[in-house]
């Protein structure tokens, strides 16, 4: 089955446990999702002539089981949220997203059963598109101060003004205190978050790193099935984030300011070596010289790092937005790109692999909160932890004693 039905880390919850018990020989049609009819009742014929009318039995059997475990007013909130969501409702697309960044487990099972439906659902555009992705997904990163935000509501009103549907997902630091957001960048975007056809959503780390994957690739896979054909996914600063986030995009690109210093030292190289488009801002006014300069130094230390890819050499190119000048020719290059890693079938590949990374990404974050919650290391914890304060111990030989004392209780 899926990696998704192994997120709760057990199968705790009768739904889980039916589903996950269908037999393997039983094969879904990719046309049709499991949680399709889990959520409809419906049970149309997609079998292929050949297929034994007792397999269709057996799996309409199995399949109105699995539909027993959902209580009137859930199938009625899922359908609701999915029928809202293809539909291009705003509202529910929102809706959605709050769900699958909830963390109620009951709840979490139920955007799962959501994510399915709407998965399946892409999968059926994508077959349309001639197994072309139907969205563009763009990861935008750079220091405070670069205009990220800025240059976000220019490209995003350019972009619906030609008949694109945009969604921003701003990846959002959480505060350790209270939870909340710490930039508030639908505030900072009043025109574009005015347009009907965009959609700024803030996309809270829920204070880690495997929170920003989670919760943004997930809210990715929503707004794409809600219609939006280009997805902004932004970050704060140069950090960890700026990789995780790189791995669920299909271009990344790096914005830097102009007359900021030493760059080249300040951005270290290994967030340069992820970039597919370099954009340096501001190029207006008594910063156009160094924006030159920049762009300048730019372009001769990418010449000296590895190609990411065969089909594209990382650009440097220079925009303002606050005059607009250069903003059609950086998204003519990020069609450029689109382009070239889809003719090659990189750009396929690319998210087959991210696929992988969000998956492991998703085992770490389930095994660590399985070994927290576990009873023998919950006991053993707090003795440790005073005994690592008082330097009785080091850290090393308690992590030790933690995972040995959670191996010999699981085993």
């Amino acid at each position: 089955m899926p990696h998704f039905y192994h997120k709760m880390g057990r199968l705790n919850s009768p739904l889980l446990r039916r589903i996950a018990s269908l037999p393997s020989s039983v094969t879904v049609p990719s046309a049709t999702s499991l949680h399709q009819w889990v959520l409809t009742g419906s049970q149309p014929c997609y079998w292929r002539t050949g297929h034994s009318c007792q397999l269709r039995r057996t799996v309409s059997t199995a399949l109105s089981q699995h539909i027993q475990d959902l209580s009137g007013p859930e199938q009625r909130l899922l359908n609701k949220l999915y029928e809202g969501l293809i539909g291009g409702q705003r509202a529910s697309l929102a809706e959605s997203i709050t769900l699958v960044e909830t963390q109620h487990p009951r709840k979490k099972e139920l955007a799962q059963v959501l994510l399915q439906r709407v998965l399946a659902y892409r999968r059926e555009q994508e077959k349309c598109n001639e197994g072309k992705p139907v969205a563009f997904r763009v990861g935008l990163s750079g220091p405070p101060g670069a205009g990220k935000s800025s240059f976000i509501e220019v490209v995003g009103k350019m972009l619906t003004g030609r008949g694109h549907k945009v969604s921003v997902l701003a990846v959002d630091p959480s505060s350790c205190t209270t939870g909340g957001s710490l930039m508030g960048d639908k505030t900072r975007m009043t025109e574009l978050s005015r347009d009907m056809n965009a959609f700024i959503r803030p996309s809270p780390t829920s204070g880690t790193l495997g929170g920003v994957t989670r919760t943004t690739n997930e809210a990715i896979v929503l707004c794409e099935g809600a219609g939006y054909d280009i997805v902004l996914v932004e970050t704060v600063g140069v950090g960890q984030s700026e990789f995780a986030v790189a791995d669920m995009v299909d271009m990344f690109v790096l914005l830097i300011p102009p007359a900021g210093g030493d760059e080249l030292q300040g951005i270290k190289r290994g967030i340069i070596e992820r970039a597919d488009l370099v954009v340096v801002t501001k190029s207006d006014g008594d910063l156009v010289v160094p924006a030159r300069r920049i762009q300048t130094e730019y372009t001769s230390a990418l010449k000296l790092l590895r190609r990411k890819s065969k089909s594209w050499n990382t650009k440097v190119v220079r925009a303002s937005s606050h005059t607009g000048e250069g903003i059609p020719e950086v998204w003519a290059k990020m069609e450029s790109y689109r382009d070239a890693m889809l003719a090659s079938g990189e750009l396929q590949g690319r998210r087959r692999d991210q696929q992988k990374v969000w998956m492991w990404s998703l085992i770490q974050e389930n095994v660590l909160c399985h070994f927290q919650n576990h009873p023998s290391v919950r006991e053993a914890l707090p003795h440790l932890e005073e005994r690592v304060t008082r330097g009785a111990i080091s850290p090393g030989l308690a992590s030790d004693l933690l995972l040995r004392a959670f191996l010999s209780s699981s085993s």
